[in-house]
C-alpha cells in the first residue's frame, strides 16, 4: 500500500471518520512494527503530539520547515492541509492515544484506581459458577476459556428438544470488564462492562437461534443464516426484539439507563418495539426510550458508537454525565458532581481505555476547564 493512501487512513483514523473496511486495512497494516514506527512519526510531526504528551509548536514549526524546504509544492501543500487540520483538532479537544503507547508513562499522581481488563463468570446450567479472568484456563465439553474470551463448540443440537429442557449459560461481566464469547454457531460477541447475556450452549437445528441481552452493552458478528439452514437470529431485550439474517450491531440496554440504542453498522435489522417492527439500514441507529415509549431514528458514525469494542473511547458532543457514566463503568469508580452546572458541559474526544485514568481526566481538565479531585475509588467533579 503507498503511502499516500497509508497518509490518508490514519487522517481518518485520527479524525474518526475511517469505514469498517478502512479500519481493517489500517490494523493489517500496523501488524508491520515498521508501520508502527511511521505511525507514531506521523502523528507526531501532524498532530504536534510529542513523547510526554503536550504540544510542542517549536519542534513542529523546525520539522515543518524542513518538510516544506525539502519537498515539491505538491507536498508542501499536503502538510499544509494537515497542519490546518492540526488546528482543527486542537480546538476540537482531540487527544489521540490508540497504538501510541508512551502516553501511559505520563501518570500525574499515583491512584488505586485500576484500567478495565478481561473477566467474567460464567453460570452453567446447573447453576454453578465459573470465575473466566487471565490464568484461569477453563475447559468442559461445550465449551473452552483461556481467561481472555470463551469458545463454544462449534456444532448444532440436532435432537428434537422442547425449549424447557435446551440448555443454557450465562455469562456476566462486570463493572470493569470486558469479554468475548463466540456461540456454538461461530456467531462472535463482544461484551462491554456491566452486561449479562443468557444464550443456549447448542442452538437446536433448524429452529429460530435466540439469545437474551439481560442488561448491557454488546457488539455481535451474526454467522449467516444461510450456514444455518435458514434459521435467522433474535437478540431479546428487556423491552425490544431485534431479528437478523446476518449482520453487525451494537446494543446498548443498561440497567438504570431510561434508552436503548440500537446501532446498525453492517446488514439489515428488524426492531420489534410494542407490536410495531422498525427496520434499520447501515449507520442507522434506534432509540427507544422504556418511560414514555417513544422512538427516534437517527443516523450516527458507527465508529464512534462502537469504539468500546476497538479498546477507546469517543465522545462526540457528549455532556460530561454520560461520558462520566460511560468511564465509570469500565473503571469500576463512584462519580459525583459537585458543580451540577458541569454535568452539561460537551466534550469531544478520542481516549485509549488502556490508559492510567489520571490521564483522561487530565484531558478533560486540559480541554474544559473543569477541576476534578480523586477519593480512592471516587472522582468528584468540582
Amino acid at each position: 500500500m503507498d503511502h499516500h493512501k497509508i497518509d490518508n487512513l490514519i487522517v481518518k483514523h485520527l479524525e474518526n471518520i475511517i469505514t469498517a473496511e478502512e479500519s481493517s486495512l489500517l490494523e493489517d497494516w500496523l501488524k508491520d512494527s515498521n508501520n508502527k514506527i511511521y505511525f507514531n512519526e506521523f502523528v507526531e510531526i501532524n498532530y504536534l503530539i510529542n513523547s510526554k504528551n503536550q504540544f510542542n509548536y517549536t519542534s513542529f514549526l523546525e520539522k515543518f520547515k524542513v518538510i516544506t524546504e525539502s519537498n515539491s509544492q505538491i507536498k508542501f501543500r499536503k502538510y499544509l492541509k494537515y497542519a490546518a487540520a492540526v488546528l482543527i483538532f486542537i480546538s476540537a479537544g482531540y487527544f489521540m492515544t490508540k497504538d501510541i503507547a508512551w502516553l501511559n508513562e505520563n501518570v500525574a499522581a499515583e491512584t488505586q484506581i485500576k484500567i478495565g481488563t478481561n473477566k467474567a463468570t460464567l453460570t452453567l446450567e446447573d447453576g454453578s459458577e465459573v470465575v473466566l479472568e487471565k490464568g484461569n484456563i477453563y475447559s468442559s465439553k461445550t465449551a473452552n476459556s483461556d481467561g481472555k474470551k470463551i469458545i463454544y463448540n462449534n456444532a448444532q443440537n440436532n435432537s428434537k428438544e422442547t425449549k424447557s429442557n435446551i440448555a443454557y449459560n450465562y455469562l456476566t461481566i462486570p463493572r470493569g470488564g470486558k469479554f468475548y464469547v463466540q456461540l456454538s454457531d461461530s456467531t462472535k460477541v463482544w461484551l462491554n462492562s456491566e452486561t449479562k447475556i443468557k444464550f443456549p450452549v447448542k442452538f437446536a437445528s433448524g429452529k429460530i437461534r435466540k439469545v437474551e441481552l439481560i442488561y448491557g452493552e454488546a457488539y455481535f458478528d451474526i454467522s449467516s443464516s444461510t450456514k444455518h439452514n435458514g434459521a435467522s437470529f433474535k437478540v431479546i431485550t428487556q423491552a425490544q426484539e431485534v431479528e437478523v439474517l446476518g449482520t453487525e450491531f451494537n446494543i446498548k440496554a443498561y440497567k438504570y439507563e431510561n434508552e436503548i440504542a440500537t446501532t446498525l453498522v453492517e446488514g439489515k435489522l428488524a426492531v420489534g418495539i410494542n407490536n410495531k417492527m422498525e427496520i434499520l439500514n447501515p449507520t442507522q441507529q434506534l432509540n427507544y426510550n422504556i418511560s414514555d415509549k417513544t422512538i427516534k431514528i437517527l443516523t450516527v458514525n458507527t465508529d464512534h458508537e462502537t469504539s468500546w469494542r476497538r479498546g477507546y473511547f469517543s465522545f462526540s458532543g457528549k455532556p460530561l454525565k454520560e461520558i462520566m457514566n460511560v468511564i465509570s463503568r469500565w473503571y469500576d469508580i463512584e462519580i459525583e458532581f459537585e458543580n451540577k452546572l458541569n454535568e452539561n458541559k460537551k466534550f469531544n474526544g478520542s481516549l485509549s481505555r488502556n490508559q492510567n485514568i489520571e490521564n483522561i481526566l487530565l484531558t478533560i481538565k486540559n480541554t474544559n476547564n473543569i477541576n476534578y479531585e480523586i477519593k480512592s475509588d471516587k472522582i468528584i467533579i468540582k
